[in-house]
């Protein structure tokens, strides 16, 4: 909490304005850190990295959470990860502007599944195996554009 304080007092100087301290939530799971929930003007994160990487996770991800907020309040609607976040990240919270962690993350991964597409194998997340069980979707891959089918079975 002090982290997260200290950087908002920082932003509201900077940036001449009064903007409210966030909700903070240890609720993310996964292997996500954290995440913005930008209209409820909250921050979730994830305990279990938190506790395994304490400093490092205070000193990256809340100020990495606390910028998307920010930004969504001063600018609207803009890529997550744009000008205006990298700006608000280096500039006003005085953080490099790093989109992803580098958290050891074996102790929140989940099962993955094993599918392939015509070019190379992918590992689909539970969630997303059990969407294409119930045939609630499909995978593309972003390079061939063929559908993802899981490993040994024969696309028809």
């Amino acid at each position: 909490m002090r982290c997260l304080r200290e950087k908002l007092q920082q932003a509201n100087q900077q940036l001449g304005t009064d903007y409210p301290e966030p909700v903070l939530l240890y609720q993310q799971r996964g292997t996500s850190a954290g995440t913005a929930w930008l209209d409820r003007w909250e921050i979730r994160l994830n305990p279990v990295l938190l506790l395994e990487n304490e400093q490092r996770f205070i000193d990256e991800v809340i100020p990495h959470e606390l910028a998307h907020l920010l930004v969504h309040r001063r600018f609207g609607r803009v890529p997550p990860h744009g000008k205006q976040w990298q700006w608000m990240m280096e500039s006003v919270l005085g953080v490099p502007a790093r989109r992803t962690h580098q958290f050891e993350i074996a102790s929140v991964q989940s099962k993955t599944f094993l599918y392939q597409c015509g070019c190379q194998h992918h590992e689909l997340t539970l969630r997303r195996h059990n969407r294409v069980l119930r045939n609630e979707a499909e995978y593309r891959c972003r390079r061939c554009g063929r559908t993802l089918h899981p490993a040994g079975d024969t696309p028809t």
